[in-house]
């Protein structure tokens, strides 16, 4: 009986209609099952881009801006990132009553606390961040940028920046991976990253369309190189959100070979989506992270 069954199924095998298919096995009854490597390739999840967003509070004259963290959070989202929120704890450089625009004397409050309200408590250290745990960083914006993670509202082209910011800056730099900064965030790049390339929209305020136009002109005394760069409008961009945008390819449907059924080939490997950031205006210094070239890729 088993040399029949052996007979049966080579020739079952042997039959057009019956053809094993592409990642299927015989097994000695005559069954067909998966192939290790097949059942790898159909139920293994894909995973996404692994991203470290840097908050520097919450609130814009004070930390960070939340349309823009949300924006950039909803965006990857929608790209199927995975994302992991960090901020430095340490104080703030002070406290902004955000109904009255004025600094609340007396008052402190902690950067690593206020920005674990944007992240649900989800947050960590930014001293634990590491490059090689992440295919990409961003820094929203916001006033922290410039208060909590530097100097720069204060001293300008003199300022000084957080440690494990300057940390984190050059290890994704030196890694070759994508960093994105929006709003006034461009500036940490430009101080520590000296030569690369950014940009905080135009250079002259044009009639208060650019009020913080001045910003590129320290930027150029940083070292830095600044490009100028439009707003384009939601329409212009599909109906997204001009704050961030995540591309990716997304896994294309399995291909039926010749002479197979419906069953054919696993999907090809989806590629690795690139994010680029953007100050309000856009875009907002994606730094390539190429070592020694200095510059930014917008296009990636």
């Amino acid at each position: 009986m088993a040399a029949f069954r052996v007979l049966v199924a080579s020739r079952l095998a042997a039959t057009p209609a019956f053809a094993p298919r592409p990642g299927l096995r015989l097994l000695p009854l005559g069954g067909w099952a998966p192939s290790p490597r097949a059942a790898l390739h159909a139920s293994a999840p894909r995973p996404g881009a692994r991203v470290a967003l840097v908050l520097s509070g919450c609130g814009v004259y004070d930390g960070t801006e939340l349309h823009e963290a949300s924006a950039i959070l909803v965006h990857l989202s929608r790209g199927g990132a995975k994302v992991q929120i960090f901020a430095p704890d340490v104080p703030q450089m002070h406290v902004v009553d955000h109904a009255k625009g004025q600094p609340s004397e007396g008052e402190t409050r902690n950067v690593l606390a206020e920005s674990a309200r944007i992240a649900r408590g989800k947050i960590a250290d930014l001293a634990r961040l590491s490059a090689a745990d992440h295919d990409a960083v961003i820094f929203p914006g916001g006033f922290g940028a410039a208060k909590n993670l530097s100097t720069f509202a204060v001293d300008g082209k003199d300022c000084k920046v957080d440690r494990d910011v300057e940390r984190v800056l050059r290890e994704f730099h030196g890694a070759g991976k994508p960093i994105g900064l929006c709003c006034i965030a461009p500036v940490l790049a430009a101080k520590v990253l000296r030569g690369v390339e950014v940009t905080v929209g135009h250079e002259q305020e044009e009639g208060g369309k650019w009020p913080h136009a001045g910003t590129a002109e320290v930027i150029k005394a940083l070292g830095a190189k600044h490009r100028v760069a439009e707003v384009r409008g939601p329409q212009e961009q599909g109906g997204h959100h001009p704050g961030l945008h995540v591309r990716h390819r997304a896994p294309p449907r399995p291909r039926r070979p010749r002479g197979h059924g419906a069953g054919g080939a696993g999907a090809r490997r989806p590629l690795r989506p690139w994010v680029r950031g953007s100050a309000c205006p856009r875009p907002a210094g994606l730094l390539s992270g190429r070592p020694g070239t200095g510059r930014t890729d917008f296009s990636a």
